[in-house]
C-alpha cells in the first residue's frame, strides 16, 4: 500500500503522536519508518487523496507537533512513496544530507513574504521622476504623438516599472535578512514585486515580525505586504 510522508527527522526524537491524525477520512493513523539513524512519520496513504481543507490541516498539525519537540525536514501535502521500504532506503541513502539539514532548521520557522505596488502610485512616480516618459506624455496628451510615441511611452513605461520592481525586492530583502538565518526568493507572481521566504530562530520571530512591520510602514498605504508565518520550513528543505 502506497505510503504518504509528513516529515523526516532524527532517530532521537521524543515524537509524541498518540492524540494526532493523519490525513483521510476516517484519518489515517500515525506512525513511523526506521532508518539508521533517521525516521520517518507516515500514514498508508487514503485513495484519492487531494488537497481539501481538512487533510491539509491535518498534514499541518502533524508538522506542528512533531516540531514542537524538535527539528524536522517537513514535506508538503501529498508526498508520497510506494511502501515503507522505499522510505527507508530514501532515509539511509539521504542520510547525510538530511542530517546536515536538520542542523540548519534546528529551532526556526519560515516566513513568506509577498508584496506589491498600487500601479497608479508607481506610474504617477515614473511619470514625475523620469524626464523621458514625462517628455512623452505630454507630447501624446498634446496631440503631437501619435501610434509610435504611445508604443514608445509604453515600452518605456514597462522598462522603468520592471526597474523599479527588481529594486523594490532587493531593498526588501536586504532590510529583513539581517533577522534571518536563511533567504530563499521565487519569482513574484501578478502585480507582486517580490516572493520571498526567510527562516527566522523561534527565539527571533517577534523581533522579525516588527522589522517587516516598520517597513511595510515606511512604504506607506501605497504599498500592500502580505506576511505568512510562522510555517514549517518547506522552503528550506
Amino acid at each position: 500500500m502506497a505510503v504518504y510522508v509528513y516529515a523526516i527527522t532524527s532517530a532521537a526524537h521524543p515524537l509524541r503522536l498518540d492524540d494526532v491524525n493523519g490525513v483521510g477520512d476516517p484519518p489515517e493513523q500515525l506512525r513511523t519508518v526506521d532508518g539508521q539513524s533517521l525516521v520517518a512519520v507516515v500514514s498508508d496513504a487514503p485513495e484519492g487523496l487531494k488537497a481539501k481543507r481538512r487533510d491539509v490541516l491535518a498534514h499541518q498539525s502533524v508538522l506542528e507537533r512533531v516540531m514542537a519537540d524538535g527539528s524536522v525536514l517537513p514535506l508538503r501535502f501529498g508526498a508520497l512513496a510506494p511502501d515503507d521500504e522505499a522510505v527507508r532506503q530514501v532515509l539511509d541513502e539521504g542520510a547525510d544530507e538530511y542530517r546536515e539539514r536538520l542542523s540548519a532548521l534546528d529551532g526556526c520557522v519560515e516566513f513568506h513574504l509577498k508584496a506589491s505596488c498600487a500601479e497608479e502610485a508607481l506610474l504617477r512616480d515614473i511619470l514625475l521622476q523620469n524626464d523621458e516618459a514625462r517628455r512623452i506624455n505630454e507630447d501624446i496628451r498634446s496631440g503631437r504623438g501619435g501610434q509610435d510615441l504611445r508604443m514608445a511611452l509604453g515600452e518605456l513605461v514597462a522598462a522603468e516599472v520592471q526597474r523599479r520592481h527588481e529594486v523594490l525586492a532587493t531593498e526588501t530583502v536586504e532590510t529583513l535578512h539581517p533577522q534571518a538565518r536563511d533567504v530563499r526568493t521565487s519569482d513574484p507572481t501578478g502585480d507582486d514585486f517580490v516572493s520571498v521566504s526567510f527562516l527566522v530562530e523561534q527565539a527571533r520571530q517577534n523581533e522579525f515580525m516588527t522589522a517587516e512591520k516598520e517597513l511595510a510602514d515606511r512604504r506607506g498605504e501605497d504599498f500592500a505586504f502580505r506576511l505568512h508565518g510562522p510555517l514549517p520550513p518547506y522552503s528550506f528543505v
